[in-house]
């Protein structure tokens, strides 16, 4: 415990980061440049087709038990270690590139042919490789193991995006800024259906009817259209040639025994370098999603006109979201997925969590998220960068969860699963951008205190520190105590007031 937040040290951290993005370079993307560690001030134009693969039936896995025990996280992690390591072949062999691979979520470019000209080359093998994804991951289950075969639904679009740096202190990935990304993801996740949807854009390009507003999110293409894309395509590779290369690695290098073994606290300290599927940790903590709403559209507005203070506006928001969770709450972000950051938490000993603590942490630490995204609204409008009406959708839930890294040697990605892990993203896409959400787990294992904050709706609005640190306080939250007992101890050692006094931690030094 001990932990706090202070607006001071926030307003400190977010100069700092500003000053690291004061002066942004924008150049054109050229043939086969680099997209690994791209410079914080630095962004690329790409013109691209987008294409998000979902896999769609992850939730059967981890609820293919009653209890949410080991045997149904080590069913998971193979699940997504055995498609990681086909979709992974598939990429290398088809020229594509990987942007991302979140779970059961893969982002990847097709760059290739280049030029304006190729724009319809570049949809129909985006097509083609979507369609060979589909039919080599419906082989790739295992029996034996209880592994089903994935079930894929696949998004995308094409167009013009501002490639930056996605990440901080290692895990950096390319992260793409503009419609055709934010598109191809939204098909991919409208919904359950198994299919590949273009977006209308992708569709004009290949000459398929445009379909009514919102329509191309729920319309597959047919087999007819993905006929027409996988000739023109000719890929090259075969469904057949893919399985027998991943099948012999699977022999050569097999994924071998999944062990788990309990994290000391604080997350902090978790090393994920050292993480391997026999070296995975597992622990009832708190999963944390915290999103940028409206960031979608902010992008659209200012790509072509600003895109210097989109670079600098993600950087500050980021750095100091990032910083919140693993700075003043000692928590882990496992990953930034675009705009939104999904981080752990954990409170108690190397054997046990202790829950009602972890519970009313990740309370406070969402108030603080709250907090220090308003200090970071605040500098870029003094530096005169329009936000216009950013906010930011919060959701947290309690469970088991398994952190470890999973794919191949010299492509490791970090992996963390478990039912609340995809139940806090549900929670934070029931929010607005004014809204904090507890999951059902964590509202029902919480102290009364974080109880009486969300209500019956499990929802809390404008919910910042100030606020979390007060409200719990009052309720008798053993946390919240502790941190306003030092703030005042600090703030005024000779001075012993009553907890019931208003707590203005962040003017505190």
């Amino acid at each position: 415990m001990g932990y706090s937040w202070k607006e001071d040290r926030a307003k400190e951290r977010i100069e700092m980061r500003f000053e690291e993005v004061r002066r942004v370079e924008i150049v054109d993307y050229k043939r086969d440049m680099s997209l690994e560690c791209i410079p914080a001030k630095k962004a690329y134009r790409m013109d691209a087709v987008h294409l998000y693969i979902d896999i769609v039936n992850l939730d059967e896995i981890l609820t293919c038990t009653s209890v949410e025990g080991e045997t149904c996280h080590k069913r998971t992690l193979r699940f997504l270690n055995q498609h990681y390591r086909a979709v992974h072949r598939i990429i290398l062999k088809t020229d594509a590139i990987r942007v991302d691979f979140h779970n059961q979520r893969l982002h990847a470019v097709v760059a290739k042919p280049y030029g304006e000209d190729s724009e319809r080359d570049r949809v129909a093998h985006a097509v083609a490789i979507a369609q060979l994804a589909a039919d080599v991951l419906a082989e790739t289950g295992d029996d034996d193991a209880q592994i089903p075969n994935a079930k894929v639904r696949v998004g995308i679009d094409s167009g013009r995006a501002l490639v930056v740096n996605n990440g901080r202190r290692g895990g950096r990935e390319p992260l793409f800024l503009g419609h055709p990304a934010n598109h191809a993801a939204k098909c991919a996740s409208a919904g359950t259906a198994e299919g590949i949807y273009l977006t209308n854009t992708a569709r004009a390009v290949m000459g398929f009817p445009v379909l009514a507003t919102g329509k191309d999110r729920t319309t597959a293409l047919t087999a007819d259209q993905i006929d027409t894309c996988v000739t023109e395509a000719d890929l090259g590779v075969s469904k057949e040639q893919i399985i027998k290369v991943w099948r012999e690695e699977q022999e050569e290098t097999p994924i071998g025994s999944i062990d788990f073994s309990r994290p000391t606290p604080p997350l902090s300290n978790l090393d994920f370098d050292l993480l391997s599927v026999s070296k995975t940790k597992r622990f009832e903590g708190v999963s944390v999603y915290a999103d940028v709403d409206g960031f979608s559209a902010y992008v659209d507005k200012h790509l072509d006109d600003n895109p210097e203070d989109l670079v600098r506006t993600l950087h500050v928001i980021r750095s100091e979201l990032d910083a919140v969770t693993h700075k003043d709450f000692s928590g882990r972000r496992l990953r930034f997925i675009g705009d939104c950051l999904h981080g752990l938490t954990l409170e108690g000993t190397a054997q046990t969590t202790e829950v009602e603590a972890t519970i009313s942490t990740a309370t406070l630490c969402a108030g603080a998220l709250r907090s220090s995204f308003a200090c970071a609204i605040a500098h870029l409008h003094d530096e005169g960068v329009d936000t216009d009406d950013l906010g930011l959708a919060i959701g947290f839930e309690l469970g088991p969860l398994s952190v470890t890294r999973l794919g191949m040697k010299g492509s490791m990605l970090r992996c963390a699963t478990g039912r609340a892990i995809l139940k806090s993203e549900e929670e934070q896409r029931r929010c607005t951008g004014t809204e904090t959400a507890i999951g059902p787990s964590a509202y029902a294992a919480a102290p009364s205190a974080v109880r009486t904050v969300f209500g019956s709706s499990r929802k809390a609005d404008a919910l910042d520190y100030d606020t979390a640190v007060t409200e719990l306080a009052a309720s008798g939250d053993r946390v919240a105590k502790g941190i306003q007992s030092e703030a005042y101890a600090a703030t005024a050692p000779a001075v012993v007031p009553t907890l019931s006094q208003p707590l203005r931690p962040h003017t505190a030094k």
